[in-house]
């Protein structure tokens, strides 16, 4: 809640180069442990470090990518960009489930170490940085103003961009759906199967399956149906779309009466997985180039402090309706109840204006990132 705006206020003004060096880089650290030594000690060290790990790369790594592409990209491609980065993102898991399915089992962490090595590795190499960053003026300040500048910096620029998302109606709207849709998608992600192997007996073999097809359907769903639907339907009609899919994922396995019903719900997988991309388009094109990292990340903070609340309300409200002391027998009901929540968020996404964008001074635009020259 709190690393995700900052890192994309710091993209802004660094440069998305060092910050997807920083965040892609810890990943590394905690299976580099386990590859080492699996002993009893190590796991702790590996919980320790994957948690410092998670802090700074989860959802950040996809802002700042984001930031980066729109920093290249025209704003009437960026939905079927966004859309490759989260298809192949979708196809890495598959890849890597598959890898960890078929290679021994004494390899596991070395070859995920390799692959983990690699990105960084490309990264610094390969990528190009987009943004030209400002010198520096306090070089002969003391240490004690340093900080004191540095701490008000960063409040100056967590209230601007709190400012830029309420000032303008898109991006104010797209941060009510984002919370609404993440508290009813991570509600369900947090129950989902101690809730099957409670009412079907799934194991972790059929939740396998399940993840396998969405995963599958949500490739070709995020390569090859978002850039074709995108210039009918625009960005805000995709995104209602994926959410109503969202919804009926949710009633399906709320109200599910067999056993095959939840493979039933899992189709809907390759559809609500547009949901991220369009959101990412719809912040993308509300915002200015100078502000890119800075929305992407206030929004993603925003998607945080919904993950966080869902699972406190969604575990023990799941546990109480699948127990015996539940007041009616609808062992689902907690999920429907975060179906709710997607509803809510689906009435906010109606009410978008996705073109819509909040004007800006002409002195903004010459702080703006600037492509460089190659």
């Amino acid at each position: 809640m709190v690393v995700l705006p900052l890192l994309g206020q710091l993209a802004d003004e660094y440069g998305r180069k060092p910050l997807l060096l920083i965040t892609v880089s810890t990943s590394i650290f905690p299976f580099a442990v386990l590859a080492w030594n699996q002993s009893r000690g190590s796991v702790y060290v590996y919980y320790v470090l994957r948690t410092i790990s998670f802090i700074i790369s989860q959802g950040s790594i996809f802002c700042i990518a984001v930031a980066y592409a729109a920093d290249i990209i025209e704003e009437g491609n960026r939905a079927a960009a966004f859309s490759w980065i989260t298809g192949f993102f979708s196809a890495s898991h598959v890849l890597g489930n598959l890898l960890a399915r078929f290679l021994p089992e004494q390899y596991i962490f070395v070859v995920s170490i390799a692959f983990l090595i690699l990105s960084p590795v490309y990264m610094h190499f390969l990528l190009a940085e987009t943004v030209e960053q400002v010198p520096k003026r306090d070089r002969d300040s003391t240490f004690l103003t340093k900080i004191i500048n540095v701490a008000h910096k960063r409040y100056e620029s967590m209230r601007d961009a709190a400012a830029v998302v309420f000032e303008s109606p898109t991006l104010r709207g797209i941060s009510f759906v984002s919370f609404f849709y993440e508290l009813g998608m991570s509600g369900i992600s947090s129950v989902l199967l101690f809730y099957l192997k409670a009412v079907f007996g799934f194991n972790k073999n059929q939740y396998s399956e399940i993840l396998s097809m969405v995963g599958i359907g949500a490739i070709f769903s995020q390569i090859l149906v978002l850039p074709l639907l995108n210039p009918l339907v625009g960005d805000g009609g995709i995104l209602s779309l994926a959410i109503l899919a969202s919804i009926a994922y949710g009633l399906l396995y709320g109200l599910a009466w067999a056993s095959w019903v939840p493979y039933l719900s899992a189709s809907f997988g390759a559809i609500y997985i547009l949901v991220k991309p369009a959101t990412y388009a719809i912040i993308s094109k509300g915002s200015s180039s100078m502000n890119q990292g800075k929305t992407q990340g206030f929004v993603a903070g925003v998607q945080s402090i919904a993950s966080f609340l869902s699972p406190l309300a969604m575990s023990p409200l799941t546990s109480w309706f699948l127990s015996s002391t539940a007041p009616f027998d609808c062992k689902g009901f907690s999920i429907i109840v975060a179906s709710v929540s997607m509803m809510i968020a689906l009435c906010f996404a109606c009410l978008l204006k996705p073109d819509e964008k909040l004007s800006h001074d002409p002195e903004d635009e010459i702080e703006a990132p600037l492509l460089r020259e190659s």
